[in-house]
């Protein structure tokens, strides 16, 4: 993302669910890029905190930021049994 751009994470209201790629440096000062997908639930001028799925808060600076997007929530989840009445249910 480049400085003149607005930056999508600084507009977006608090609970958002995003897509962050980021650079993150290896061992021989290279940068690889990294995603994480999540609830975003703290901001300020340098970072940004997401939640993810498992509930772990990843914090991302925003200067190693390079795409970030909204994303829908999460397809809900479908019954393990294939939506058929559970065995120990009467019918």
């Amino acid at each position: 993302m480049t400085h003149s751009e607005p930056h999508p994470l600084n507009a977006a209201p608090l609970g958002t669910r995003f897509s962050v790629r980021f650079r993150i440096d290896d061992d021989g000062g290279r940068h690889t890029l990294t995603d994480v997908l999540g609830v975003l639930r703290e901001r300020n001028s340098t970072s940004v905190v997401l939640e993810t799925r498992s509930g772990e808060l990843r914090t991302v600076e925003k200067r190693r930021i390079v795409a970030a997007k909204p994303v829908p929530p999460p397809p809900a989840r479908r019954a393990r049994n294939g939506g058929r009445p559970d065995d120990s249910e009467q019918i």
